[in-house]
């Protein structure tokens, strides 16, 4: 195993510079060049392999095979942040009229918080920041299941009534 390190290494000192400069060329970003020129001596580290005599060409395959996973990736991510977008708008313009508009909203939904009753309060943010059941919350709070359904859901017409402009 010290002969197949020393033999990357020795890959690594020929021809790293080489690499980073054809990562670049196809990412046109160093940083991402740089970065997936060490993941391709990485992944030559973990799985010990045998250095071909055309060591550029096997390099080559390695990093060309790191940057489809790359690309694939990227394509996930970028219908991720598609779906997220269109079911939850873009916050990519953000402006400081926006800004100064959410934390109005999270200054309203504290004080909203702070006016509801201590055991409407409870139940409320043990149902949405704990995700708990109600039959959870129910003998957590030593109430009756219908009891929690009536207090989260005037937690919730309070929630409301703010979004609406109603409170």
């Amino acid at each position: 195993m010290g002969d197949a390190i020393a033999d990357i290494g020795g890959l690594y000192a020929a021809h790293g510079g080489w690499l980073r400069d054809w990562l670049r060329r196809h990412t046109r970003c160093p940083q991402r060049a740089a970065d997936m020129a060490q993941d391709t001596f990485c992944r030559l580290l973990e799985r010990r392999a045998v250095l071909p005599d055309d060591a550029k060409r096997f390099l080559a395959t390695v990093a060309r095979r790191l940057l489809i996973d790359d690309i694939r990736a990227r394509e996930v991510e970028r219908a991720y942040l598609d779906v997220l977008g269109d079911r939850f708008g873009t916050a990519d313009h953000l402006t400081p009229e926006r800004i100064a508009e959410a934390v109005q909203l999270l200054e309203g939904i504290l004080r909203l918080l702070d006016a509801l009753p201590p055991v409407t309060r409870q139940a409320f943010l043990l149902r949405r920041l704990e995700g708990m059941a109600h039959a959870d919350i129910a003998t957590a709070l030593g109430l009756s299941d219908r009891t929690v359904k009536r207090h989260i859901a005037a937690a919730y017409a309070r929630c409301y009534a703010l979004a609406y402009g109603e409170a």
